[in-house]
C-alpha cells in the first residue's frame, strides 16, 4: 500500500492540537489529525500559526478533551484556557484534557494548500476517562469544522447543516454545549449568512 492510499484509509480524529511559537507561547487549535504506521499526520492550512510554529519548533501536543467549548472557542476568539507543562517536551497541554500526546516532529512535507508533519510520539499521558460525547457534544465539533470552512463551502450547505445539527443541540446540551454552539452561531452570522435557529 502506498502512503497516499494509507492516508486515504486512516482516520480522522478531531482534537486539540497545541504549539509553542517563539516566545515560548502555547497557540491551540483544533484539527483533524490521523495515524499512520504508528505516526501522527498533522496537516496544517498555509498560512497559519500552527504551521508557522511547528516549522520553528518541532514538537507539539495533541490534546484529548470532551470541553467542546475548547473547539468553538478557538474559531471564534477564545483562546486563553489554562496550559500545563508537558512532562517529556518543551511545550504546552490542555488543563482539562482527558488525555494528551507528546509529539517531535520526524517528517515534513511542505504541500499547498495544506503541511504535512509527521509526528513520532514521544509520550501518552491519561488524565481523567473519557465517557463519550453526547449529541450536542459532537454537534458542535460538526459544527467548529463548518465554521472552519466559511468561505470554502455554499452558503445554503452551511443552512442545511446546521438546522440538523440544532436538533441535538435543542434535545441533549448542556451549558458548556450551549455556550460554545451560541459562539459558533454568533461566528456564522457575522459571516453574512443568514441561520433560522430560534
Amino acid at each position: 500500500m502506498t502512503q497516499a492510499n494509507e492516508i486515504l484509509n486512516s482516520n480522522i480524529h478531531e482534537v486539540i492540537v497545541t504549539t509553542t511559537n517563539e516566545e515560548g507561547q502555547a497557540h491551540s487549535a483544533p484539527m483533524g489529525i490521523s495515524e499512520v504506521n504508528g505516526h501522527i499526520l498533522i496537516k496544517p492550512f498555509k498560512p497559519s500559526a500552527t504551521y508557522d510554529n511547528l516549522k520553528q519548533h518541532r514538537q507539539c501536543t495533541i490534546n484529548y478533551t470532551d470541553d467542546v467549548r475548547v473547539f468553538a472557542g478557538s474559531l471564534t476568539g477564545r483562546r486563553s484556557w489554562d496550559m500545563l507543562p508537558c512532562q517529556q517536551i518543551e511545550g504546552f497541554y490542555l488543563s482539562q484534557a482527558l488525555a494528551h500526546t507528546e509529539l517531535e516532529i520526524v517528517g515534513f512535507d511542505d504541500d499547498d494548500p495544506r503541511a504535512l508533519f509527521k509526528g513520532a510520539v514521544v509520550c501518552d499521558i491519561s488524565h481523567a476517562p473519557f465517557r463519550g460525547f453526547n449529541r450536542a457534544q459532537s454537534a458542535v465539533i460538526d459544527a467548529a469544522v463548518l465554521v472552519s470552512r466559511l468561505k470554502m463551502l455554499p452558503e445554503e450547505k452551511i443552512q442545511q447543516e446546521i438546522a440538523y445539527l440544532l436538533i441535538a443541540i435543542e434535545k441533549t446540551a448542556g451549558p458548556r454545549e450551549l455556550e460554545a454552539w451560541g459562539w459558533l452561531m454568533a461566528k456564522i452570522k457575522d459571516s453574512g449568512i443568514e441561520l433560522n435557529d430560534e
